[in-house]
């Protein structure tokens, strides 16, 4: 399994994670890949509407990151640190860092507000329990990962770490191909003649760990909720009968979109959760047939990572990471505030 991950490796220097977002959303640099023939092209994201045809269809997740990170101290002394992952009966499920060991009855003071640990699971989650009545949320701060190595979160994080569509709670980290597009590039989008319609995928825990042996085994991620309206499903049907592309804002757009395909191209509206593991057969295979995205805007991802294997097999492994050491010869910006690629 490793001998697998070892095909999606890549070098980086430091310099190129991004630590900060452009001044405007759509001020960073995009990396178009045509992937018929494999040409590449350098642009600026506000070009992605000139980049559309009438008809195209652009697909975003209107998730909306939580404030989810809590920071404070055991009530014995040491700091301590919380990543809420989501509610459940009797408490929330999170991740938690403090110095000292972490068991069942530590006490901990976060953003303010007193917590226990009453359980620790299967893989680091804690079970926190805070008082009756109290909002964590309330006190918490935009959880920027880790490798935006600049200490807590900033005011700016609480708007630039959030698409302009963002409309339903329930992630702990950004769609962060989302994170580029503002209201004009958007308008321009429709001027142009495409239509914007949204899905809803809550990006969860797994987007934090490294892939393991035994997700590979499986051929399955972490599960994650999401949410395909109506209105989306329609959107496709129209965009399939004029001839137009789905062009996917994200993996996490993507992995909706092909859960819930049909074989004819269309999807099904609906809602659950997935844990679709999209990757190539193997590492020189040709890239996958995927059953409803025709192109996908994404950033630039970690290697040896899910969403880096999702990118190989919908454009091949060979030529992704081609294209990725020339955006390392560039100088372009990686990761989540980073600058972004269009595979059309």
């Amino acid at each position: 399994m490793a001998d697998e991950l070892d095909a999606y490796d890549f070098a980086l220097p430091p310099e190129q994670i991004a630590q900060e977002p452009t001044p405007e959303r759509d001020g960073a640099r995009l990396l178009v890949l045509d992937r018929a023939d494999g040409t590449l092209a350098h642009r600026q994201v506000r070009d992605l509407p000139s980049q559309l045809g009438p008809g195209d269809l652009l697909v975003v997740n209107a998730t909306r990151v939580l404030p989810a990170r809590l920071r404070g101290r055991k009530t014995t002394g040491g700091a301590a640190e919380a990543l809420l992952l989501g509610p459940e009966a009797g408490g929330f499920r999170a991740l938690v860092r403090a110095s000292g060991r972490l068991r069942p009855g530590v006490k901990l003071v976060l953003g303010g507000l007193d917590a226990e640990v009453t359980e620790i699971a299967a893989g680091g989650e804690a079970r926190l329990v805070f008082p009756e009545g109290s909002d964590p949320y309330a006190v918490g701060e935009t959880p920027l990962p880790p490798y935006i190595r600049r200490g807590a979160a900033n005011p700016a994080d609480a708007e630039r770490y959030q698409t302009v569509f963002a409309r339903v709670p329930g992630s702990v980290a950004a769609p962060t191909a989302g994170l580029h597009l503002s209201p004009r590039l958007l308008d321009a989008a429709r001027a142009a003649g495409a239509e914007v319609a949204e899905v809803i995928l809550h990006v969860g825990l797994g987007t934090f760990q490294p892939l393991r042996a035994d997700d590979l085994a499986r051929g399955r991620l972490h599960e994650e909720r999401y949410e395909l309206p109506a209105a989306t499903a329609a959107g496709v049907a129209r965009t399939r009968a004029r001839g137009g592309r789905v062009v996917a804002v994200g993996t996490t757009a993507t992995r909706v979109l092909e859960a819930r395909a049909r074989d004819d191209r269309s999807v099904e509206p609906g809602a659950g959760s997935t844990g679709l593991f999209l990757r190539p057969g193997s590492p020189d295979a040709a890239p996958l047939p995927f059953r409803c995205v025709d192109g996908l805007l994404t950033n630039f991802h970690l290697p040896r990572s899910s969403l880096l294997m999702l990118v190989c097999a919908f454009a091949g492994r060979r030529r992704v990471l081609d294209a990725y050491a020339e955006a390392v010869r560039a100088g372009y910006r990686f990761y989540s505030y980073g600058d972004a690629m269009l595979l059309a």
